[in-house]
């Protein structure tokens, strides 16, 4: 057994060059193995590469990437797939990927359900990613840490605050990309 990730790959790697026990067949199969590993890493390295430099030469995806939890392939992602021109407003485009409650209202009685999950699966996911990633370093004084958030983090859920950033990263990628402006950072909050 070995642990999970690349150290455990060269360890297990080193164990079976070094374990006489084993069949030859069963060697020779796990040396392919691991070279076709070594083959699938490169490729992702060149892919990564490729997917870096088209970020850098992407005025939007470069302004876009710095928002917290929006890192280079969201940001390149958002720049690439999303003509935010066709939305009349943050809400809508929040909408648009799903990230706002399902509406089931009847005789004046307004009800919220869930997020909808409605559009973009994929660039949802990568909102509400990035949203955790933001509320795991969440605390008083960090830069880029509202007091909106940290309030919302006092009285929800973490996974639901999740969704709420997300939501609020959503509107403010589109007010970035319909007005052309730069990323403002918040003001920290001092505790």
């Amino acid at each position: 057994m070995a642990p999970v990730g690349g150290k455990g790959l060269a360890m297990l790697r080193s164990e079976i060059e070094a374990d006489a026990t084993l069949p030859e067949a069963a060697t020779e199969a796990l040396r392919l193995l691991g070279r076709e590993v070594d083959q699938l890493e490169a490729r992702l390295a060149a892919i990564d590469k490729n997917l870096l430099a088209q970020h850098k030469a992407d005025p939007d995806s470069r302004r876009l990437s710095a928002i917290p939890g929006v890192g280079p392939m969201s940001a390149l992602s958002f720049s690439r797939m999303v003509d935010a021109t066709q939305f009349e407003s943050g809400r809508h485009f929040a909408a648009w990927l799903g990230l706002v409650p399902r509406e089931i209202s009847t005789g004046g009685k307004q009800r919220l359900g869930g997020i909808s999950r409605a559009g973009n699966e994929r660039l949802r996911q990568l909102l509400v990613l990035g949203a955790t990633a933001v509320i795991r370093f969440a605390r008083p004084g960090r830069p880029g840490v509202s007091a909106w958030l940290l309030a919302l983090l006092e009285r929800k859920p973490r996974k639901l605050a999740a969704v709420a950033l997300a939501n609020k990263m959503a509107r403010i990628i589109w007010a970035m990309l319909t007005r052309g402006e730069d990323y403002r950072l918040a003001k920290p909050v001092v505790a």
